[in-house]
């Protein structure tokens, strides 16, 4: 009896056993398989700045889409250019437990607490085209060459007015973009550095006397301002004369000035448009440069985009370093943000085919 027992007691003792490494053993994989799990099914928070702009929503589909293929789930949300609407959105996020967060900022300058709350609780921040500024919580950052953009619109203007063969002296005008987007500063130093030396010679004359990025910024990328300004540099300071080139850092932008230089009276024959550049090759403004109104526009693959952004997740919450190619430009007074930057291309009526609809970036449907 007393074998039995002890028998007995000697088998409940390896089961107990069992049963306690199997634990363990579950507990430690477990914690691996959660990982696994919560990283195959983690949830995504995407933080754009509005939908008021035909590409922040393409760029929203597109990283859903991107993530979604990934096997990831994904929360977007929309700040509709108010930085506090962000700010809270981005909170929200957080605490509805999200692993990771790719943010386009409202304003670049406003999110450092809120980033601190998303490094306390682990949460990787990618910087998305538009960098955030002062906070040392930034991981990565997903853009452009923001200079080249300013570049290749500032070498078409000069390549249409025969700058470059001497030819001149023509009136410009100069635009930029939000002066709370970083970007706004690369898109305008890239376009200066083309265009500054003809300023300098008088080939190029800006008969508004606008020539420092704090004259020209555009509040929010917003048309309706840019119209409004228009109308002010056309009243004011060309009562004789006309404008020949219009440097647009973006479409949105483009279609305000547009607006202010039809009703001043361009577009006629004895009255010609001006040479108008843009960026993001928007739908509207891209039907408008085959109509011969906008002249040139910025293309930049949204889809791309998506791709390294969404690449840069599944590597953070992988364990492993995610692709950039510079490591040196983007310092966000904090720190030197690592970068993965795509090429943008410069696109008017002799290449859109080429590029936007071969491209399969619209269809020729599309920009009937």
């Amino acid at each position: 009896m007393r074998n039995r027992r002890a028998a007995l007691t000697a088998i409940a003792g390896a089961a107990s056993l069992a049963l306690t490494l199997s634990a363990c053993g579950q507990n430690s994989e477990g914690g691996s398989e959660e990982k696994a799990g919560d990283t195959k099914g983690a949830t995504i928070g995407i933080a754009m700045p509005t939908k008021s702009s035909e590409r922040w929503i393409s760029d929203g589909k597109n990283v859903v889409k991107e993530l979604e293929a990934k096997g990831y789930k994904t929360k977007l949300v929309y700040g509709e250019d108010k930085p506090e609407q962000q700010v809270s959105q981005i909170e929200n996020l957080i605490a509805q437990g999200v692993k990771a967060l790719i943010v386009a900022a409202i304003d670049n300058k406003s999110l450092d607490n809120v980033l601190q709350q998303a490094k306390d609780a682990k949460i990787p921040v990618i910087s998305y085209d538009r960098l955030i500024l002062n906070s040392p919580n930034v991981d990565y950052y997903a853009s452009f060459d923001n200079e080249k953009v300013g570049q290749l619109q500032a070498n078409y203007i000069a390549d249409k007015l025969g700058l470059k063969s001497g030819k001149g002296p023509f009136n410009i005008e100069l635009f930029a973009g939000s002066n709370d987007d970083n970007n706004t500063k690369y898109f305008f130093n890239g376009a200066m550095s083309v265009l500054q030396p003809y300023i300098d010679s008088k080939k190029l004359v800006v008969k508004s006397g606008q020539t420092k990025i704090t004259q020209v910024t555009t509040l929010r990328w917003d048309g309706a301002t840019a119209q409004r300004r228009m109308d002010d540099i056309l009243s004011k300071s060309y009562t004789s004369g006309k404008v020949d080139a219009v440097l647009s850092p973006y479409d949105g932008i483009s279609i305000g000035i547009l607006s202010a230089l039809k009703s001043d009276g361009y577009g006629s024959a004895a009255k010609p448009l001006p040479v108008l550049t843009g960026q993001d090759a928007e739908l509207a403004s891209v039907k408008s440069i085959i109509s011969g109104q906008q002249t040139q526009t910025v293309y930049k693959d949204l889809r791309q985009l998506a791709k390294v952004a969404a690449n840069m997740v599944d590597a953070s919450l992988n364990g492993k370093k995610p692709e950039v190619n510079d490591t040196k430009t983007y310092d966000n007074g904090n720190k030197v943000v690592p970068a993965y930057l795509l090429q943008p291309v410069s696109v008017d009526k002799a290449n859109y085919e080429e590029v936007l609809v071969k491209g399969g970036y619209y269809t020729a449907d599309q920009l009937k």
